[in-house]
């Protein structure tokens, strides 16, 4: 039966069904972008974190560092200092692995988290812009 514009009625459902699935589709589409985005720039914010306490560990490193040397100055200049410095040495050991630890944890987040572009929600389009393209006859 026709509709008052004369247009058959399945055709008018068919377009607001498609009208009503494509905006579904974009919808889904921004959502999985901003999930996309909002993981990488999470990740990126745990490695800015972790490059911050790797310059604590090695700012700390540093300052055992030059305790360790004066202390083994201090024990090879003056007879009976100690070897007090022994311990420096390996707490400032302890710190350099942790501050080594701590950039390679940090670079592995920044991998993961850059750029901050929402790559399978564009692969995602892609495939659908060629779906409807093919299924169309439309050439692009």
């Amino acid at each position: 039966m026709p509709a008052e514009n004369g247009t058959p009625e399945k055709l008018v459902g068919a377009v607001s069904e498609v009208s009503d699935r494509v905006t579904t589709l974009v919808r889904e589409e921004i959502e999985l972008a901003k999930a996309e985005v909002t993981r990488k720039a999470i990740s990126l914010g745990k490695g800015a974190v972790a490059v911050l306490a790797g310059a604590m560990f090695g700012v700390y490193a540093v300052l055992f560092l030059l305790m360790t040397i004066a202390w083994a100055l201090d024990s090879a200049l003056i007879e009976g200092a100690g070897d007090i410095w022994e311990g420096f040495a390996i707490v400032t050991g302890g710190l350099a692995v942790l501050t080594a630890l701590a950039f390679i944890f940090a670079q592995r987040l920044f991998k993961r988290g850059a750029p901050p572009t929402p790559t399978m929600a564009i692969e995602e389009a892609k495939q659908i812009r060629e779906t409807v393209a093919t299924k169309s006859g439309i050439e692009g």
